[in-house]
């Protein structure tokens, strides 16, 4: 193996699971500013996920309906139909 390839600053990290509250607590070098109080007592670093194995379809068998930061609200708002085309005519005029 290649030497002093690998981070050196691994510590103790709670990722959470955003879409349905699931953590688990891991060793990783993922940089965060948030903290969380883990169910022993200690502060560890967190970073947040929008989907894990915990909800993902693959691992869960199920479909499961995530929106995550309004997606489907952007999708309808920046393909809304703006009117038929005489009004918009209209509106130029």
């Amino acid at each position: 193996m290649k030497k002093d390839i690998h981070p050196k600053d691994y510590r103790l990290v709670v990722f959470k699971d955003m879409s349905n509250g699931m953590a688990f607590l891991t060793r990783s070098t993922a940089p965060s500013k948030e903290t969380i109080v883990w169910e022993d007592g200690k502060e560890y670093p967190l970073v947040k996920l929008e989907i894990s194995n915990t909800s993902h379809p693959f691992f869960t068998g199920k479909m499961q309906f995530v929106d995550t930061a309004g997606r489907i609200d952007k999708f309808r708002k920046k393909y809304a139909r703006k009117g038929s085309a005489q009004e918009n005519r209209e509106r130029q005029d």
